[in-house]
């Protein structure tokens, strides 16, 4: 009996167990009937939709980029058409087989093959990527007639960036190159590079690259079962990007990169009163155009390892010790702590610090004699530089010439800009961990020891000198141009900084001295002044690149290249209306008035005379005033 029952219970147990199971095969079979007949007619319409637009195909529309031209409207980047070959991977059955029997017809080598399945990898396959640029026109041919073999590739017109100048503008200018993962980092992935391939690496196509890019549009197209577009549904179009108008002149730039043919060097020319950049140049150079669709890691290999250092730029990122061109800006600081200029020093030749055995020369080894402020700066006088440091001490030097903007980035619209160095005893005590010591105090005087300098800075500081105390922001963009509305906008430049001595003629005593140094009898620089007609004031320099060990003397025609001293000048012309100022480096080029002045006055000649048409050989010759003081 006992059995039995229990048998019962069991029975009923699993009999509800059952129950409890077709219940619930009966909801969910019910729930899934609903789902499916919701789908099939309450969502119909929107899958659809849906089906439909599996052959419907978002296609982005690359915008135009903005132009780049100098002030006189010569086109300086540009957009020139060329047929590429792009590839939707997506869409392509064997990718390696594809290649493969593409290369049969276009040629591809294995640098590129490679190149093509990094970026391949690193990219959603879903996104179109370019396989080859620049096709000649019978690859496009032969292409053309096979295409139907290669479905997910397809020839493209495109426009292609390139810079008619060249290697004058390669460190101005700059070039764009193909967006890199690196640059995917950096870009704002919501749309704004949709169909975008190339992007502004360097120079002014990275400074300004939102600015000239434009903004994507995009068009809807129905493809085929290959992937070749059937029709086009609807457009949104691109907006082309700004044009830029720069302030540089291009024939001053080639003049500019002729003068420094076969040097190592910069230049760097600046309009006083507005502070635009008149010409750049730094050499050697390059070919901006070899990078737009990717330069060969061979080529790019011997630029980078060359030792010329074609593709640094010296006019920004070169520090020199500006040597001698810094002497008119420490006059100017003594003058503010009360040491006149008439105020005279003996040179014998050599100086020495009070209980030191020491000497630092001046490049006259038989000295200069009784010297003032007005002759040791026409001169050069070394030995009236090194007293008025110590005199001045190495803080209120310091002090002084960082109001001129010294050891400060001037804020030119290139990225990249290094500061320079205008020492003190903070900084060694930061940077080296050792105290200041009065021979550096001595060596900063003449703008020797820690202190470095770059091109742009140079020409910078004597742009304010020429504004006697009006410091400007030197720029390279001039104005904004919107092609389609033809509307343009200068740009917002810092404002213009007033560095206002004790007394106003302070600048007219330093600026007097500079002049001397080109017109006057015993100016460093008088051989460049021979049938000049305007005045300039400039300032010559000769800057060490390795120290001289005391008792002995510098003996360039033994040194070797790399040892050998810097060539410096810097100047502003015409005297009362300064319409340029310039800087000038010659790198391991020896004396300044024998290398750099001449380089100077020849393009201060072609700027003024053959550019702006002043000065003419009728004019009158330029008023004797060697008995100013």
């Amino acid at each position: 009996m006992r059995r039995s029952r229990a048998n019962e219970i069991d029975q009923y147990v699993l009999e509800n167990r059952y129950m409890l199971i077709l219940l619930m095969i009966a909801l969910l079979s019910f729930l899934l009937f609903m789902r499916v007949a919701y789908l099939q007619i309450a969502q119909h319409g929107r899958f659809e939709l849906l089906s439909l637009e599996n052959h419907i195909d978002r296609v982005p529309l690359e915008p135009v980029r903005g132009l780049i031209l100098d002030r006189n409207e010569e086109v300086l980047a540009h957009n020139v058409k060329v047929f590429n070959l792009e590839i939707r991977p997506d869409r392509v059955s064997s990718l390696d087989r594809d290649l493969e029997e593409l290369s049969r017809l276009v040629e591809f080598t294995q640098e590129d093959m490679q190149a093509l399945k990094t970026t391949l990898e690193s990219r959603p396959s879903f996104e179109r990527q370019t396989l080859k640029t620049n096709l000649t026109d019978e690859q496009v041919a032969v292409f053309s007639v096979n295409q139907h073999r290669f479905p997910g590739i397809e020839l493209k017109v495109d426009l292609q960036r390139d810079y008619p100048y060249g290697d004058l503008t390669s460190h101005i200018v700059g070039y764009v190159g193909r967006i890199s993962p690196d640059d995917r980092e950096l870009v704002n992935e919501q749309g704004e590079y949709d169909g975008i391939s190339h992007i502004g690496k360097i120079g002014i196509e990275s400074q300004y690259e939102k600015t000239l890019k434009g903004a994507p549009g995009h068009s809807q197209v129905e493809i085929n079962a290959h992937g070749r577009i059937v029709r086009h549904l609807k457009q949104d179009l691109p907006n082309a990007g700004q044009n830029l108008h720069l302030s540089m002149d291009i024939l001053l730039q080639k003049e500019s990169m002729a003068a420094l043919e076969g040097l190592e060097g910069a230049v760097v020319a600046i309009e006083p009163k507005t502070g635009e950049i008149l010409a750049l140049a730094s050499a050697p150079t390059y070919d901006p155009n070899l990078f737009v669709n990717g330069i060969s890691q061979t080529r790019y290999a011997q630029l980078n390892s060359s030792e010329l250092k074609p593709l640094f730029n010296r006019s920004i990122y070169g520090q020199y010790a500006p040597g001698s061109t810094i002497k008119g800006f420490v006059s100017l600081v003594g003058l503010e702590h009360g040491f006149e200029h008439a105020r005279e020093v003996y040179c014998p030749g050599w100086y020495s610090l009070p209980n030191s055995d020491r000497r630092y020369r001046c490049w006259r080894r038989t000295g200069h004699g009784l010297i003032d402020g007005y002759a040791a700066i026409e001169r050069s006088c070394d030995v009236y530089f090194y007293d008025l440091a110590i005199r001045l001490g190495i803080d209120r030097l310091q002090e002084g010439m960082m109001r001129f903007g010294f050891g400060q980035k001037t804020g030119i619209d290139l990225q990249g800009e290094r500061s320079g160095l205008m020492p003190g005893m903070e900084w060694k005590k930061r940077a080296h961990g050792q105290s200041w010591y009065p021979g550096d105090t001595v060596n900063s005087g003449i703008g020797q020891g820690y202190m470095l300098m770059t091109p742009v800075q140079l020409a910078s500081v004597t742009a304010t000198l020429a504004n006697r105390g009006v410091a400007v922001t030197p720029h390279l963009l001039r104005m904004t141009e919107n092609p389609v509305r033809q509307q343009s906008e200068s740009p917002v430049v810092a404002e213009q900084k007033q560095i206002q001595p004790q007394q106003d003629e302070f600048y007219d005593q330093v600026i007097e001295s500079m002049r001397r140094v080109v017109h006057g009898a015993r100016g460093t620089a008088r051989g460049i002044s021979t049938d000049m007609r305007y005045e300039m004031a400039g300032k010559t320099g000769t800057a060490q690149v390795v120290g001289i060990p005391q008792g002995q003397e510098y003996d360039e025609a033994n040194t070797p290249k790399k040892y050998r001293d810097h060539s410096l000048f810097v100047g502003f012309a015409p005297l009362d209306d300064p319409r340029i100022a310039i800087a000038v480096i010659v790198e391991h080029g020896g004396s300044g008035s024998k290398v750099a002045a001449p380089i100077a006055r020849r393009l201060i000649d072609y700027y003024l005379m053959d550019r702006l048409g002043l000065f003419t050989p009728e004019a009158e010759s330029p008023p004797d005033r060697s008995d100013l003081t």
